[in-house]
């Protein structure tokens, strides 16, 4: 294949009203939705889909998503993405630069309303970290 990319990614969710508006409040989203589903576009490109499948928060012992992760232009994107989960009341698990063994960049790591582990990065120079024995990648 000469060209490949990834496409949008579907979760499974406990609550579709509860995980529309996360979604929508935090990243922008504009939202279709239907019977038990909807679709999440950004800049008219579908970027993720939601189905209301699940009765129990995500499990993070089986084998499946480690974490969904979405790339932002800059610092002051991935800041802002911060001010508004902390308006929110979500916990961020890592709110420092983390540097990254490819390039510098400036992430944060945190959990949408069924426990699905998410990320928000710019390989931008990020701020430095101060040395610690966990990982760099989010393997919380």
């Amino acid at each position: 294949m000469a060209s490949l990319q990834t496409g949008h990614i579907g979760l499974n969710v406990s609550d579709l009203d509860q995980s529309v508006a996360f979604y929508e409040r935090l990243f922008g989203f504009s939202t279709r939705r239907f019977d038990g589903y909807a679709f999440l576009n950004h800049d008219g490109v579908l970027m993720v889909t939601l189905w209301q499948q699940s009765t129990q928060s995500f499990a993070t012992d089986r084998p499946g998503l480690h974490h969904l992760s979405f790339a932002v232009p800059d610092i002051p994107a991935v800041e802002h993405v911060e001010a508004t989960l902390r308006e929110m009341g979500v916990a961020i698990r890592d709110d420092s630069g983390v540097p990254s063994e490819v390039s510098e960049s400036g992430q944060i790591f945190f959990h949408d309303p069924d426990g699905i582990r998410l990320e928000v990065y710019s390989l931008t120079p990020g701020k430095p970290r101060a040395a610690t024995s966990q990982p760099a990648c989010g393997f919380f």
